[in-house]
């Protein structure tokens, strides 16, 4: 079956036109089942059989209803801005009351019908039970493309065509029970019904969740918030939120960014929504808002010859690289550390990857003896809008006295 999925998008196509073609099969496969069915009941005068192609019309609609809801929500229009992507889950609702009322029906039946044996001709149960596999090959089929394209509607009437197994079933040992003179669909089609208002009940629920608006799952919205705080420019998220819209997410995210230039913000915004885009599945519209974090702590990066405190003159050879989380209210180092660089012996590129491992640190400030303009190094702090400061500083407390006694001129506080 999931091969068959794989097979039903072609490069060509779009989620839309694969998820109809799937309805439009579902659609063939009720009308045949439900003309066989009442055809059959004609010849052989069952009521039970008449019953389950009268449930099998009620397929039909459904069908009916999930192609239109399907038509509907890939159209915008003025009017609906967001799109029509709710009428999936509209739908859904309307197939979830369906199996309420295919519950009813079949409690009904069990309740009210008549008790007593009736003869039937045995190739009439070998009908009955050829009828029993094609809902559940049918639904199967469209839970599957439904949940590879996140169709709510083609999950749900996937589900019900699914729950028709057991109706048919109720339909053959019915019809078994009276081919020997013995009543056993009764207690059977009760237990059943209640089956199938459990699904129901699954359909509505999810339905209801993102008609009113309801958060999207806890998964969902923690990576997207990871792949919000992995970009070296983000320094906090204020609130993020998602919501579904038929197959679709809607996001929306407010981040303090370390950034005060407008432009730069901006189009890292952008970036941050295509990254979204990309990593998650289904997302329509993703609206990054942003805002300028005040700098209240520093964090700076200084090259090391060793230990001990010797600045290097190299940045992507430098053995050492020591972290310095600096607090400029109080014109003080809070925090002093020493890492290793782990690309000393990497041949290419080991500029590069030892400017990645210091935005992960989320750098402010890297101090250089030599210019890093027009390296990979240099463009890639410069593209997370990391400051690269020349200093002429032979060790690591020169560097510290400079921090301390430029940030207490600029702002009046006295070195502490």
């Amino acid at each position: 079956m999931q091969e068959e999925v794989q097979k039903t998008a072609g490069p060509d196509q779009t989620p839309e036109s694969v998820i109809l073609r799937v309805a439009y099969y579902s659609l063939a496969v009720n009308a045949g089942l439900v003309v066989t069915k009442l055809l059959l009941s004609v010849y052989s005068g069952s009521l039970a059989l008449r019953a389950d192609g009268i449930h099998s019309f009620v397929d039909v609609v459904a069908s009916i209803a999930l192609i239109a809801g399907i038509f509907l929500s890939s159209r915008k229009r003025r009017d609906f801005p967001y799109g029509l992507y709710k009428v999936e889950n509209v739908v859904s609702v309307a197939i979830a009351l369906l199996i309420f009322f295919t519950a009813f029906e079949i409690a009904a039946e069990a309740v009210t019908g008549d008790a007593a044996a009736l003869p039937y001709s045995g190739w009439v149960l070998l009908a009955a039970a050829a009828f029993i596999p094609v809902p559940y090959i049918l639904g199967t089929y469209e839970v599957n493309v439904g949940q590879k394209y996140n169709s709510p509607s083609l999950i749900a009437d996937g589900r019900q065509h699914r729950v028709d197994v057991l109706s048919s079933s109720i339909v053959f040992f019915a019809l078994l029970g009276q081919f020997f003179g013995i009543p056993l669909d009764r207690i059977a089609a009760v237990v059943v019904a209640v089956f199938i208002v459990r699904a129901g009940w699954g359909i509505l629920k999810d339905s209801m969740r993102t008609l009113l608006d309801a958060s999207v799952d806890y998964d969902t919205l923690n990576e997207i918030r990871s792949i919000i705080e992995s970009d070296p420019r983000v320094s906090g998220i204020k609130s993020i939120t998602g919501r579904n819209s038929g197959r679709y997410i809607f996001v929306e995210a407010m981040v303090e960014m370390a950034e005060s230039d407008f432009e730069k913000a901006h189009r890292e915004s952008e970036r941050i929504e295509q990254d979204i885009r990309r990593q998650v599945q289904n997302v329509e519209r993703v609206i990054i808002h942003y805002e300028p974090k005040k700098k209240t702590h520093l964090r700076y990066a200084v090259p090391l010859q060793d230990r001990e405190g010797s600045v290097s003159a190299h940045f992507g050879e430098a053995p050492y690289f020591a972290i310095l989380d600096y607090d400029v209210e109080k014109n003080r180092i809070e925090r002093q550390d020493t890492i290793s660089n782990p690309f000393t012996d990497v041949e290419k590129r080991k500029g590069g990857q030892v400017a990645e491992m210091l935005l992960e640190q989320k750098i402010d400030v890297v101090f250089v003896h030599h210019s890093l303009s027009g390296r990979a190094a240099g463009y890639a702090l410069e593209a997370a809008g990391v400051e690269m400061r020349a200093t002429s500083a032979a060790t690591l407390a020169e560097v510290i006295d400079d921090v301390v006694v430029n940030h207490g001129e600029e702002t009046g506080a006295s070195p502490r």
